[in-house]
């Protein structure tokens, strides 16, 4: 059973992606922003993480350099819905530089979600 980290300062949003992701059969913890999800990362051992782009704290580009320097071999999805100045896909482009194995752009559908857990998660 994959073990997924899942981190994004929006509550109902991390609610919403544990229920879908748990229905799906993974075990899922979860973080409000990349400095919680270091501290998880370091005591746990995760098969992927989802981390959000815009967070409050260490943010998500931050979060995905951090995650490749002391866990190179992590697959990593990131999300964004953009800011007012940086769009979603801007966003999710540097997240790629960073290291994110795949990128969603918000609103994510529990049936997106699954499909790219599923597509990072296999070999």
């Amino acid at each position: 059973m994959p073990n997924i980290l899942l981190v994004d300062d929006d509550d109902l949003l991390v609610n919403a992606q544990s229920k879908f992701l748990r229905r799906a059969g993974h075990t899922v913890c979860t973080a409000g922003n990349g400095n919680e999800a270091m501290d998880l990362v370091a005591a746990n051992d995760f098969d992927l993480v989802i981390t959000d782009i815009n967070m409050p704290g260490k943010e998500g580009l931050e979060t995905i350099a951090a995650l490749r320097r002391i866990a190179p071999k992590i697959k990593i999805i990131a999300t964004s819905g953009g800011t007012v100045s940086i769009g979603a896909r801007d966003n999710l482009s540097m997240a790629q530089i960073f290291g994110a194995s795949f990128t969603l752009a918000k609103p994510v559908s529990g049936d997106a979600l699954i499909a790219a857990v599923t597509r990072v998660l296999s070999p």
